[in-house]
């Protein structure tokens, strides 16, 4: 399931950071085109190595593929055994399906796994189903998205809700899932469910905060299946396995499979890791998910960064709690969000496969430049973080950040450049925040930080 964050880094807002007092005024109005430009969207993707030891990788297997984000045990491993299909159910936009098809084409080649469309008239493997966002929603409050077992449509899942045919222990072969998301999101909001829920549709269902390359990982940093991941599904297919194993069936035939899929990471027994303490994970999960007040999302981030420090981590638990406790003291103790982002990224530039995170921190460290009046200082921090953005294929990161560079070049003078930047701003905007009016939001926030910067 794909978590609905209020703190993280699928919200990059930053309007906070122009907050001014009452009457002041805050930003030149941004002149938008009277039309847009065209949508952009990725057409290739960038494939990344794991870096880890095969021994590290496959702890994670195990913890990925034996155990759900509850923290219930799985008792066996569960996969479709044969070709899976795939069916789109609902009003799905022409881009959704461009990237269902691009996501396929991955998955086949990358994971290994033989995944096709269905034919017409036939039983999908995997159905996707587009729904709006308050129905799913009122059903599921804290779900951007999410799969479910052995249903194929919302109105079979609703009635097998909570019943046995849905539960994840009780699964030992894969045959038929559903993926429920919503339809009425940005492009960018539906291809992020698309890859986390089909991934999981096919293969683990856990998501854990210790993992820094993956979309199995609540924190929502990672977007789209990178290559770590196609490494577990490559795995969790290989013909040494079948559903109905048990860990121990698995553990015993892990390393030779990794060694064979992934020879660069050497050989050697899975090497498990401690389990997250539950403490840790209500604090942080009270302080980026929805409901509560400002105040109590704030004292659980502080909570999450001491449990953090007394565990002796210095890791992406660390780190993401930093960047939560950053975010929610925006608008009310900047240095305090100013000193958590400075020392999340430091964090994050140490740790390997974790530049994407980095850059969610860059982002906050360029609009604090920029409204410091420092465009220099502004453009070398965007500059740093715009190729592992692209790489990544995370559209609303890519246009905010070159939303901060045009403001950056225009208050350096430099402004034929910012046209230009901006336009491309533009673009991706689109693909990363969906409407117009939204689109025009986020340019207006970023001038206002700007503003605060020329005054």
């Amino acid at each position: 399931m794909r978590r609905l964050l209020t703190a993280a880094a699928t919200t990059v807002l930053l309007a906070a950071c122009a907050q001014t007092p009452q009457g002041e005024v805050t930003a030149r109005q941004v002149s938008l085109p009277n039309a847009l430009p065209p949508m952009k969207a990725f057409t290739s993707s960038h494939v990344s190595r794991p870096t880890r030891s095969n021994a590290e990788i496959g702890g994670d297997f195990l913890d990925l593929s034996f155990n759900l984000e509850t923290g219930r045990a799985l008792p066996v491993l569960s996969r479709f055994e044969g070709p899976v299909s795939v069916t789109v159910k609902g009003n799905a936009p022409a881009v959704l399906q461009s990237d269902l098809d691009r996501l396929l084409s991955r998955l086949r080649i990358e994971a290994g796994i033989d995944v096709h469309r269905a034919s017409p008239g036939t039983q999908a493997s995997i159905t996707l189903e587009v729904i709006p966002k308050a129905r799913l929603q009122a059903l599921v409050p804290s779900a951007a998205c999410f799969v479910a077992p052995n249903v194929s449509s919302w109105s079979e899942y609703k009635r097998l809700r909570n019943r046995p045919e849905t539960d994840w222990t009780r699964l030992t072969i894969r045959t038929r899932m559903a993926i429920f998301l919503p339809g009425d999101v940005s492009p960018q909001e539906m291809r992020d469910c698309l890859h986390e829920e089909l991934a999981q549709a096919l293969g683990p269902v856990n998501d854990m905060y210790r993992l820094s390359n993956s979309v199995f990982n609540d924190d929502n940093f990672h977007t789209i299946l990178t290559g770590f991941d196609m490494l577990i599904l490559r795995a969790y297919y290989a013909p040494e396995l079948a559903s109905g194993m048990n860990k121990a069936q698995v553990a015993a035939r892990l390393p030779a499979i990794l060694a064979r899929l992934n020879p660069g990471g050497g050989t050697g027994v899975p090497a498990l890791t401690s389990p997250t303490p539950r403490a840790w994970k209500d604090a942080i999960e009270t302080a980026v998910g929805v409901g509560g007040s400002q105040a109590a999302r704030r004292q659980a981030a502080e909570r999450a960064v001491l449990l953090a420090r007394a565990s002796g981590w210095y890791d992406t638990r660390l780190a993401f709690s930093l960047f939560a406790r950053g975010r929610l003291s925006l608008g009310n103790d900047s240095q305090l969000a100013l000193a958590s982002f400075q020392e999340a990224e430091r964090i994050y530039r140490t740790l390997p496969g974790s530049r994407l995170q980095a850059a969610n921190m860059g982002v906050q460290l360029a609009a604090y430049a920029l409204s410091g009046g420092r465009a220099d200082e502004a453009l070398k921090i965007v500059n740093a973080h715009l190729e592992i953005v692209r790489e990544a294929q995370n559209a609303a990161l890519l246009a905010t950040l070159l939303a901060i560079k045009a403001e950056a070049l225009a208050m350096s003078g430099r402004d034929t450049e910012a046209a230009l930047v901006r336009l491309d701003s533009l673009g991706w905007a689109r693909y990363g925040f969906g409407s117009p009016a939204l689109v025009a939001q986020r340019m207006q926030e970023i001038a206002a930080i700007a503003a605060r910067g020329r005054s």
